[in-house]
């Protein structure tokens, strides 16, 4: 069997095309760049159509297009994700949405290195901050790779202090002694990186590298054959920064800046009576259907693990596990609309994960709306895989009833 995938990358002022062929167990992939910014538009198609020339192979023998989703710049990361979805709805063929900041780990990756180290990727992000995510090379991992932590946006000068704050979770998991390579191009925009320092861990600096196509096309290979593909409606790119630019009023109304990741400070603590008020403001602000107070406190009451996360004097998220004999079972886990997309769910979500394993619990299983895109999304770069299906699980409108999607993480030494 032939297989062709067409892979996009504009999260960069790179433009990056390749196309990957597997045939008989060989495997070639052809590609084409062009480095300047504001110019992907234009440029990505009529390269992509110059690879097909060349390699004679036609769109329609295409098996999916894969794009990198990002994070990156607002206009690239349109581009690429619209020309991907375009080509896909045109051919019926599905998509496969790959995160930048993992192709770059991989490129930076050293498979000669036996202890292979733990990889934190910067990239730059302007206005002084960087795009974060870390990563681990996994052979139990579907991709090969483990997501400790995905894409957030922080600070350039936070970045040791974070790293410092995140170590001793790793260290649970892999030990002490680890070594954290930084790798991406933010050690080029701002150098003070090459000095951070974290104790407990040996820092290596990799090199500035930006993610590329060839990379995302070989990751593309990986998600066809372990199911990563998916429909074209439901391509989106992966915005970490979700506004650039504020109006006057919305400064005098306080606002500005841009969702970054837990600074230094926060703190999960165990869930008290007092905490229920602001736990059920939130459960009402997120769930059409929401727990009640009076549901939280019969948790509490009945011994179930519960958590707040409190930043700056308020709670600005919860948890709540039910621990059986074997297995954890996350019964509610949410974030304040305004605290969203800072790193806050992955942090109660480790949390959860630990608390888990401290009980020599093998998995962590949860439900959740198919209809739920977000969610099911940030479950499974965690690391959750479906289960089962839960027919007329949830309550839905119009007195109808929805399914939910039994998802599993098996937990094992990590």
């Amino acid at each position: 069997m032939t297989l062709h995938i067409l892979a996009l990358e504009t999260s960069s002022s790179l433009c990056g095309v390749a196309l990957l062929t597997q045939a008989d167990g060989l495997l070639n992939v052809r590609t084409a760049e062009h480095d300047a910014t504001g110019e992907h538009a234009e440029r990505l198609l009529p390269m992509a159509d110059d690879l097909l020339a060349q390699a004679g192979i036609a769109r329609s023998e295409l098996a999916a297009v894969a794009f990198g989703q990002g994070p990156g710049g607002f206009t690239g990361l349109r581009v690429a994700c619209g020309v991907a979805q375009g080509m896909a709805f045109a051919l019926d063929i599905p998509v496969i949405p790959i995160v930048s900041l993992l192709a770059v780990a991989v490129r930076g990756h050293d498979a000669a290195v036996a202890a292979a180290p733990l990889s934190v990727v910067v990239q730059d992000a302007r206005m002084g901050e960087v795009y974060l995510a870390a990563y681990v090379a996994d052979g139990d991992a579907a991709s090969g790779w483990r997501e400790l932590q995905d894409p957030v946006l922080l600070s350039a000068g936070h970045v040791g202090r974070w790293l410092q704050q995140a170590l001793p979770g790793w260290q649970a998991a892999y030990g002490n002694g680890l070594t954290v390579r930084l790798t991406g191009d933010a050690l080029l925009a701002y150098p003070a990186l090459s000095q951070v320092e974290v104790g407990g861990a040996r820092v290596e600096l990799g090199e500035p590298l930006r993610p590329d196509a060839e990379t995302i096309a070989r990751l593309a290979l990986i998600g066809w054959h372990t199911g990563a593909a998916i429909a074209p409606e439901l391509a989106a790119p992966l915005y970490v920064r979700d506004k650039v630019a504020y109006t006057t009023l919305e400064r005098e109304r306080g606002l500005g800046g841009n969702p970054k990741a837990p600074e230094p400070g926060i703190s999960v603590v165990k869930m008290l009576p007092e905490h229920l008020d602001e736990v059920a403001d939130i459960e009402q602000s997120v769930q059409a259907f929401p727990w009640t107070r009076g549901n939280f406190a019969d948790g509490l009451n009945a011994g179930y693990g519960a958590w707040v996360v409190r930043q700056s004097g308020r709670v600005v998220g919860f948890s709540m596990v039910m621990f059986a004999p074997d297995v954890a079972h996350l019964l509610v886990i949410a974030v304040a609309p305004s605290c969203q997309k800072q790193g806050i769910g992955t942090l109660m979500l480790r949390h959860c994960e630990s608390e888990a394993r401290s009980r020599g619990l093998p998995a962590v299983v949860l439900e959740v709306r198919p209809s739920n895109i977000n969610a099911l999304g940030f479950y499974q770069r965690h690391g959750f895989a479906q289960l089962a299906v839960r027919k007329d699980y949830y309550p839905g409108s119009d007195g109808k009833r929805e399914d939910a999607c039994v998802m599993e993480k098996k937990l094992g030494s990590t």
